[in-house]
């Protein structure tokens, strides 16, 4: 059976979009309750202020990631890898309004907010680029420092969007521009690795990708 949508999620929902869309500070409650179809009072109801909503938005989504990591149990190291990775930037496309407009949420929202989910995505990654190397996937003729490697890794997946924002000064980006974004971390991952492990490697983001249906 399928759980009903509430007028709470609606408003999460059509939030989420604008703010991804239009920035934070562009956007306007009146627009969000015009989109979900309902009275700007309605819509107070359930979320008081602008900041509320942002609030909320963030905690749901650390509590997706969080959730995420207790439930997901080892199993392929290319198929675990993969999943991290379509995961974080998955989540980075979805939320994308909490990095970009980062210092006006935290301005507006009036209180201190934790980055305990970023430090935990790091900590992932790098536990998935330590079993790399112990499952012998790394090429013996070339030098690797794992805690370099992984730093690298990282700040392609989370600051990829700056890129595109700040050096091709892109107003508007799409899942492609993300896209290139995970191409860009393979270019980084996979001339660490084997013959086979690339090739290992490149097979589960095609199966992943596949199988997710990952937005255009």
């Amino acid at each position: 059976m399928k759980s009903r949508t509430t007028t709470a999620d609606r408003i999460l929902q059509a939030g989420r979009t604008l703010f991804n869309d239009k920035g934070y500070a562009a956007t306007t409650l009146t627009e969000i309750a015009a989109v979900v179809g309902i009275s700007q009072g309605n819509l107070t109801y359930h979320f008081p202020t602008k900041s509320d909503l942002a609030l909320r938005l963030i905690s749901d989504a650390r509590q997706h990631s969080q959730n995420r990591r207790a439930t997901k149990r080892p199993g392929d190291i290319a198929d675990d890898y993969v999943e991290h990775l379509l995961f974080a930037m998955d989540m980075t496309w979805n939320h994308r309004f909490a990095l970009r407009d980062r210092g006006q949420v935290k301005e507006a929202i009036g209180v201190q907010i934790q980055d305990t989910e970023l430090s935990a995505d790091f900590d992932e990654l790098r536990q998935l680029v330590y079993r790399i190397e112990k499952e012998g996937m790394f090429r013996r003729d070339y030098e690797i420092n794992i805690e370099k490697l992984t730093r690298s890794l990282w700040i392609v997946s989370r600051y990829w969007m700056d890129y595109l924002r700040e050096t091709e000064e892109l107003d508007v980006i799409d899942w492609e521009d993300q896209e290139r974004g995970i191409e860009q971390h393979f270019t980084v991952l996979l001339p660490c690795l084997t013959a086979s492990a690339r090739k290992e490697f490149t097979a589960a983001l095609e199966r992943r990708s596949k199988k997710l249906g990952m937005p255009q």
